[in-house]
């Protein structure tokens, strides 16, 4: 008789034991696509030993948030220091081929998972006028010093236009920053006498530039620290008695006016509000008025596959926060005003030229002397790397779109 020796009991796994053995064989089947070296601590790869690569610090941790939170969990992993690029590589370039294959980056039949992974947007997110005020106070109200330590002296904090007859690298941004302004005040028609209304005021650069072609400007903000900024700037450029900046929600405006001008406004309306802020313009417009955006614009179907998720950049960066697409914006405005889209003028690769000038001049702030720490600063790297090669790769866009009565 043969006696066999009983098995020993199997350990039991945990659901996030589980959930992190998936996370894991789910980034290997990502990296099967994408060409980017992901390096384990004992030198070992994920991946293919090709393209720029990615030293992994604590794989564990970083496989359990991954887990835990599928769209997030990355961006976060960065800002807890569980993974970097290698040394001598640049965090963009490794960014990049993930942002070139996002609709084929996982398999089909992980893509399926979306449902179960995507997290809905939080209702505290919502932009009522109350949560409206959170959500921009929790980004522009951070520190005028800070902004400022990193844009250009127009603290323009969008898009610039360069020229595209000439390289962009070599061209001053200050220039480019200026011919985006001036780009869109000659969209919406801004010339001597006209009544100019700008939602989303920044710190003042496209108010003082309409003001100095001898319009009068109303320009509302719902950030103190921007507003206070703005003001000071309009004094000292000697058009302080032409603009009149007021701390108010787009909702809240009245009055009549020739154009309305908003930069890059619209990601922070937020989806529900789309009617009511192109209303609002139409609404606001006189006889013959033109409206100009400037708007971050992604693919509709890339824009219908995530509007009900909720992502890093959301969570992080802009609370509230939705990116459009230019025919969800075109649907919008038909079936809720009078205004029309006559003329786009997109420009995505400027923006990625733009945030590029951008993350290196943060990359040599002294954040610490600004109140910020090291978590902060790799959140920020995240951040402007993301957006950076989203632009680079087409993922995203930045268009100028005007807006006319029919």
């Amino acid at each position: 008789m043969t006696i066999t020796a009983p098995l020993p009991p199997q350990p039991v796994l945990s659901r996030t034991d589980v959930r992190t053995l998936l996370a894991r064989r789910i980034m290997k089947a990502v990296l099967r696509r994408v060409p980017v070296d992901v390096r384990m601590p004992d030198g070992t790869s994920l991946g293919r030993r090709e393209g720029p690569a990615i030293d992994l610090v604590r794989p564990d941790a970083l496989f359990r948030r991954i887990a835990e939170h599928p769209k997030i969990g990355i961006g976060e992993g960065y800002m807890a220091g569980e993974w970097r690029p290698a040394d001598g590589t640049d965090l963009a370039e490794v960014l990049l081929p993930f942002a070139e294959r996002v609709t084929t980056a996982v398999p089909p039949a992980l893509a399926k998972l979306r449902r179960v992974v995507d997290r809905p947007i939080p209702t505290a997110e919502r932009n009522d006028l109350a949560g409206s005020r959170r959500n921009i106070e929790a980004h522009y109200d951070l520190s005028n010093d800070l902004f400022a330590a990193f844009l250009d002296e127009t603290m323009s904090y969008s898009s610039a236009l360069f020229d595209e007859s000439r390289p962009f690298a070599g061209q001053d941004l200050v220039e480019a920053q200026l011919r985006k302004v001036h780009a869109i005040l000659d969209m919406a028609e801004v010339r001597d006498g006209s009544r100019v209304l700008e939602i989303g005021t920044g710190w003042g650069t496209l108010a003082i530039e309409a003001a100095r072609r001898g319009a009068t400007v109303t320009t509302v903000t719902l950030s103190r620290e921007q507003a206070a900024l703005a003001r000071e700037r309009a004094d000292a450029s000697g058009v302080g008695e032409r603009v009149d900046i007021r701390i108010e929600d787009y909702r809240c405006v009245t009055g009549e006016y020739d154009a309305v001008v908003s930069v890059e406004m619209i990601e922070a309306v937020g989806e529900e509000y789309w009617p009511t802020y192109f209303a609002t313009l139409d609404k606001l417009l006189a006889p013959g008025g033109v409206a100009a955006i400037q708007a971050i614009l992604m693919g509709h179907e890339r824009y219908l596959a995530t509007r009900r998720s909720y992502g890093w950049i959301q969570k992080h960066i802009f609370p509230g926060g939705m990116i459009p697409s230019l025919q969800a914006i075109d649907t919008t405005t038909q079936a809720h005003t009078g205004l029309r889209v006559d003329r786009v003028h997109a420009f995505g690769t400027h923006y990625a030229e733009t945030l590029r000038r951008w993350r290196h001049t943060f990359a040599g702030v002294d954040l610490a002397s600004l109140g910020f720490d090291e978590t902060f600063r790799r959140k920020w790297e995240f951040y402007l790397a993301y957006c950076e090669v989203g632009f680079q790769s087409g993922y995203l866009d930045v268009a100028q779109i005007r807006m006319a009565r029919r």
